[in-house]
Order: structure tokens, then C-alpha cells, then sequence
């Protein structure tokens, strides 16, 4: 499969505090990642790499087959879809306002700029598959979280990235809107195979069935990465989050909750 993601040793030292120690990882055509650890594990910092945001202290980092330090940024990010829930839209846009924002990468719709009528069919095309027919003329202010991260992933797709970047797209959502959420990135995978994706989260229960890989992070090292079942295992998310946690996978998704009595006990110990 086509590499589109490779991370080789990288270190992060910022302010004289290292972030990121060793790193290394490679993403390929049609995975899909998921990248967990506590907070302050040092996710954000390397999902800023991965969107070609920020270089490394030290190592490589290969995005779509360039190197950062050695390709013009600004054209290598047009070709990065990044969901973000923080996306900040000042002005009350429409819906098909927020999503033609992706062809500029900006907040805001430019002045003078005109979208051409393949964007507009394409913007039309990824509202009516991320279930938003109808909402187009919805303004910004007035719509759920659940309606605002469908409407981002939208945006993020417009342009047609061979990479995808979903950084912690379930927060603020309730529970209905975040399993919408899911069934939404799982039908995306399905209908773009070639598509990768890097999902960075702190809770199990926000990964979508089509997660394939997973990498767990903790004090800024990699802790274990690989197929999601092998890395999504009580051992190693107890040692991330040093907390006896006992993780279930059923149905295609994972859970995780604290490990009580004697079997916290034989999960601490398995962890020491």
C-alpha cells in the first residue's frame, strides 16, 4: 500500500521541555489509525506534525511523500483534511459556507473569491453523504455540535485528501450525536478505501468499528502501536493512563472502565 504518512525518530523540545521523545510511525493508504493517550501525553503535538503544522526538533517527518523543511508548506496542507471541534467560524456562514471554506483552507469565506460550480457540486455532494440534506442555509450559531462536526468533516473532505486528520472529533457531543458522529466516519471509510486517517482521542469509546491501527502514547514515548486489537489491550491502557482499566472490545467497538476489587489488583500487577 502507498506510504502517505512516516514519522522517523522524531523528537519535540519546545521552551527547553521535551514533548515528543523517539517517535516513529507510518501510516498507509486505507488505515486507520487511532492515536490514545492521557492528556498531556503529547497527541496534539504530533497530529501538528502529521497536518505538516509544525517540524520536529529532531528526525523526519514525511508527509505524502515529502519531507517538512524541504517542500512548500502552505500546497502540502491543501492536501491534509483536518477535523477539528475547536474550528473557529467568527461570522454566521451556512452550512455550504463552512464547507467551501475547505477549498481555501481559511475560517472564513475570502473576499472576491468564487467557488467553481465543481466545488459547489462537490460541497452539494458531501453535505447530502454526511446526512446535512436540507441544513445547507443553517447558519453556524445555530447549529448543534453533532450538525458542526459532520458539517467539518465535510469541509475537510472537499478537496479529496488522501489523508484525514480527526482530532478529538467527539468532544462536546452527547451521546446521540457522538454515535452519529461515528456511523459517520465509518461510512466514510467504507466509501473511500484509500483514504487514511488519524484519530486522536483519550477515550475508547469514541473509536469508530473501522479503526485498523492504534498507537498509545504516554510522557511523550510510544508506549505500543500496531493492529488495534494487539495495542487496545487492558495491560497497555492501564500502563498509559497508570490506572487499573479494564478494556472490552464487542461488536466491532471498544470500552473501558475502571478495573475493581481483585481484578484491579491483577491488572495493577500485571502492570508493575
Amino acid at each position: 500500500m502507498t506510504e502517505i504518512l512516516r514519522l522517523d525518530s522524531v523528537d519535540v523540545v519546545r521552551g527547553g521541555r521535551q514533548l515528543l521523545t523517539d517517535i516513529s510511525l507510518t501510516v498507509r493508504a486505507g488505515e486507520h489509525w487511532a492515536l490514545i493517550g492521557p492528556n498531556g501525553a503529547g497527541k496534539s503535538t504530533m497530529l501538528t506534525m502529521c497536518g505538516a503544522q509544525e517540524h520536529p526538533t529532531r528526525g523526519s517527518v514525511f508527509v505524502l511523500g515529502q519531507q517538512l523543511g524541504r517542500v512548500e508548506i502552505r500546497k502540502l496542507r491543501e492536501q491534509i483534511g483536518h477535523v477539528n471541534p475547536r474550528h473557529a467560524v467568527s461570522s454566521p456562514l451556512s452550512v455550504l459556507d463552512v464547507v467551501l471554506t475547505g477549498a481555501t483552507g481559511t475560517n472564513e469565506r475570502m473576499m472576491r473569491w468564487e467557488p467553481t460550480p465543481c466545488l459547489f457540486r462537490r460541497a452539494h455532494e458531501l453535505i447530502d453523504m454526511l446526512g446535512l440534506a436540507g441544513k445547507e442555509s443553517a447558519r453556524w450559531p445555530t447549529m448543534s455540535q453533532g450538525e458542526r462536526g459532520r458539517t467539518l468533516i465535510a469541509r475537510a473532505l472537499l478537496m479529496d485528501p488522501p489523508l484525514l486528520l480527526l482530532d478529538e472529533p467527539s468532544t462536546g457531543l452527547d451521546v446521540a450525536a457522538r454515535e452519529q458522529l461515528l456511523e459517520t466516519v465509518d461510512h466514510l471509510h467504507r466509501t473511500h478505501p484509500s483514504l487514511a486517517t488519524v484519530l486522536v482521542t483519550h477515550h475508547l469509546e469514541e473509536l469508530p468499528e473501522s479503526t485498523t491501527h492504534a498507537m498509545i502514547i504516554a510522557e511523550g514515548r510510544v508506549l505500543a502501536r500496531g493492529a488495534a486489537r494487539d495495542v487496545l489491550t487492558t495491560e497497555l491502557v492501564t500502563e498509559a493512563f497508570d490506572y487499573p482499566i479494564a478494556v472490552a472490545h464487542h461488536g466491532g467497538r471498544w470500552s473501558a472502565r475502571a478495573a475493581r476489587g481483585r481484578a484491579a489488583h491483577a491488572v495493577a500487577s500485571s502492570s508493575s
